[in-house]
């Protein structure tokens, strides 16, 4: 009788050829890849950082890099009160990928490139290397913090001379010692309580004068800090309350002598995202601080820093669509379905074309915004204007845009869009976080109308801007006409905040995309955004759109 042998253990499993899957998106140069950010780096002043670019660019796109994305995230950092001995010492250990990607951020001075090289464009090129390098946004955190906490140290110009060119070195040291003995340092912020959160009018946390008070004097700060970033930064700007009212303080980690500062770390946040960033609820116990600018004035003097990070929250929105336009295309031309590739599909080309037309709307705008930051520093008013209230239109919309798009983005990769591997999940879980940081919905569209009043000029600003691309889209002068209107009754203005700033962000990246993207893309943009020629999800632009041209003008540039 015949016998069957069993099937060897080391034969391997075959069922079936694995066919009709996409490829990687790896080992590239995302900068060269990017059509529309190297046209806006060189519209907008900045040609002479791409070189940088380039080799970021390189690094981003690697295997390597996006490994440290993963690793960051899926090894988030973990509290540590107290020492083995059973001292404390109020610190957070990061996965060595986090390091590895401060490193390169610092290194490549996305940290500090406005004030190491003032030169005009240098916000735009650093807003493009700080878009270039998407791989993790979490550990964007306290290298933006660091950037944006220049401005707001120099209103105490002792402290920033003292301070500065620690935080401009290109070196980055994790060690938790004095400042005096790192090779560089970077700069945190803790304002909002648990009884106020963005009304930071409400906090309770009170800063005892040591040595008579004053600007620049030191001072005692008691209390807590609901969210408190990047805790092992080195030092942090902290609002605290003082006789004269709300104020602004540096606050070290490590004081002179080198003990630690009375600054505890009660607990870390179990974040929806951003997970490879420690976001910490933190207690002063009598702290050593110093004060930065003058009592009573912390708000205005702080507002210098958070200026500057919400123009991050653009750039970094603007990043997020980009990277989920760029998966979404690679992917569509990578796979099949009915015969012929998802890229060729009509209905999919509609899809890709949409979240293109966004994506660039948002880079068109970070970068636009970035240009003003440059004029502004070499001293002109009407870019100080347009800046102050295009930066809360723009952090408005990108910020409430990105969520949708991610997951439009992700839907593109159906089911394995869903799975954690294709790196989706993890983009779509980073969308929400820029729309709450430095300031939710709510708080930045009143934020505009408080912008309006205080001074009329910054919207006539704004709208010369917009105007710049009259007569050559009537569908714009029509939706500008009815934007004044829009501002005509100030009885209900606070209600209709949102729809306001939504009006005047649509008209800003409508005017933007008719001067400066091809017909193709201005026209989907203005019919579906102002036009009324489009739905409310993507993938509803009209028919007559060249689609194709939109979708490989996005498309990777991969060789």
């Amino acid at each position: 009788m015949a016998t069957t042998s069993a099937p060897s253990l080391s034969e391997p499993h075959r069922t079936h050829e694995v066919t009709n899957q996409s490829v990687p998106l790896t080992n590239y140069d995302v900068y060269a890849a990017d059509t529309v950010l190297q046209e806006a780096v060189r519209r907008e002043g900045a040609g002479w950082v791409e070189d940088r670019l380039h080799e970021l660019g390189r690094i981003a796109g690697s295997e390597e890099a996006q490994r440290w994305g993963v690793e960051a995230n899926e090894n988030p950092p973990v509290l540590q009160t107290h020492d083995r001995y059973g001292h404390r010492i109020d610190e957070v250990a990061y996965h060595p990928s986090y390091h590895r990607l401060m490193e390169v951020s610092i290194g490549h001075a996305l940290h500090a490139l406005p004030w190491r090289e003032p030169q005009p464009g240098a916000h735009v090129a650093r807003s493009a290397l700080f878009m270039s390098f998407r791989v993790d946004a979490g550990h964007g955190c306290p290298v933006s913090m660091t950037y944006s906490a220049v401005p707001a140290l120099r209103k105490q110009p002792e402290l920033a001379e003292e301070w500065e060119p620690r935080m401009l070195s290109l070196e980055y040291d994790q060690r938790l010692i004095r400042a005096e003995e790192k090779a560089g340092v970077t700069i945190g912020m803790a304002m909002t309580e648990k009884q106020g959160g963005s009304d930071v009018r409400a906090n309770t946390t009170r800063a005892r004068a040591l040595n008579g008070g004053g600007a620049g004097a030191e001072y005692e700060v008691t209390g807590h800090k609901w969210f408190c970033s990047a805790p092992m930064c080195d030092a942090f700007l902290v609002l605290a309350q003082t006789d004269e009212g709300v104020s602004c303080f540096l606050m070290p980690r490590v004081l002179e002598d080198g003990t630690r500062n009375r600054f505890r770390l009660q607990r870390l946040k179990d974040k929806l995202g951003n997970r490879s960033n420690a976001s910490s609820e933190v207690e002063f116990d009598g702290a050593w601080a110093r004060m930065v600018g003058e009592p009573g004035r912390g708000v205005p003097t702080i507002i210098e820093m958070v200026n500057h990070t919400r123009l991050d929250c653009v750039v970094g929105s603007a990043a997020g669509m980009r990277t989920g336009t760029e998966q979404a295309i690679w992917h569509a031309k990578h796979r099949a379905a009915f015969g012929k590739l998802l890229a060729d599909q009509p209905l999919m080309k509609n899809v890709l074309a949409d979240l293109a037309i966004e994506s660039e709307a948002a880079t068109a705008t970070a970068m636009r915004l970035a240009r003003a930051y440059d004029e502004s520093a070499a001293g002109d008013e009407e870019a100080t204007r347009f800046k102050r209230l295009a930066t809360a239109i723009g952090k408005y919309w990108t910020c409430k845009r990105w969520p949708v798009h991610a997951v439009e983005a992700l839907e593109s990769l159906g089911g394995a869009g869903y799975v954690e591997a294709s790196g989706m999940p993890r983009l779509f879980r980073e969308s929400p976080l820029n729309g709450i940081w430095e300031g939710s919905g709510n708080v930045i569209s009143l934020d505009v109308l408080r912008a309006l009043a205080r001074d009329p000029h910054g919207l006539e600003s704004v709208l010369a801007e917009i105007a710049q691309a009259s007569g050559a889209e009537p569908r714009l002068d029509t939706w500008l006409e009815g934007l004044r209107d829009e501002l005509t009754d100030p009885e209900t203005m606070e209600m209709r905040a949102r729809r306001i700033v939504e009006k005047l962000a649509l008209a800003l990246q409508a005017s933007l995309l008719v001067r400066h993207a091809p017909p193709a893309v201005a026209d989907a943009f203005v019919a579906s955004r102002l036009g009324g020629d489009g739905g409310r999800a993507f993938g509803t632009l009209p028919a007559g759109i060249d689609f194709d041209s939109i979708i490989e003008r996005h498309a990777p540039a991969v060789a």
